[in-house]
């Protein structure tokens, strides 16, 4: 397996079903502060449900030493505006799990149903296969029903349901979904009716 995938293909200008023109782009250092204006602006009903943290700057430094290593590859979104929206794929280098990866999708309120999502994601799927990665998976609250039928439309699968398994920012727990999807086979033509 590559330690990167090729990204020589980014920056990316895409445009979405609606005519808004964004560009992609394969996340870094210089993204940071971008990043934590994004999330700090996000609605607290979205921050309760965040796998970590990102309106903490320690979380956020991990994160882009993260993608330096090589543990994560992450694609940031931006209109004229500014950062609207990222991918991630985040992975663990033990021997045993090294053909998963675990993606994580947020887009700005402003832009949810308009296609990004999907956009997005179909960018991490080819990312995923450049990767060498063989099953993604996808984490998410029992309550989270919107993110689950979304993933659904993307072809994955629940695998899992566990109790009482995270707790969110006000220390309530929630039970955990994990869905997964197996990589190979997956095209963008797949994604063509997908709308997040």
């Amino acid at each position: 397996m590559s330690e990167q995938p090729d990204t020589d293909s980014y920056p990316k200008n895409v445009t979405l079903p609606d005519g808004t023109a964004i560009e992609l782009h394969r996340m870094t250092a210089a993204d940071r502060d971008a990043v934590l204006e994004f999330a700090r602006s996000l609605p607290q009903e979205d921050l309760l449900f965040l796998r970590v943290d990102i309106t903490q700057d320690s979380v956020v430094d991990e994160w882009i030493k993260n993608l330096s290593s090589g543990h994560s590859m992450s694609l940031a979104a931006y209109d004229n505006n500014g950062f609207i929206g990222y991918a991630s794929i985040h992975r663990n280098p033990t021997t045993w799990t090294r053909h998963m990866g675990e993606v994580r999708v947020n887009v700005s309120p402003s832009y949810r149903s308009r296609g990004l999502g999907r956009v997005l994601s179909s960018h991490i799927f080819d990312l995923a296969n450049e990767w060498g990665l063989l099953k993604l998976t996808a984490h998410m609250t029992s309550d989270q029903r919107g993110a689950q039928a979304a993933f659904r439309r993307l072809g994955f699968v629940p695998e899992a349901h566990l109790a009482d398994y995270v707790q969110d920012r006000n220390g309530t727990t929630r039970d955990m979904v994990i869905m997964s999807f197996d990589v190979d086979g997956h095209t963008d033509q797949t994604m063509g009716t997908v709308k997040l």
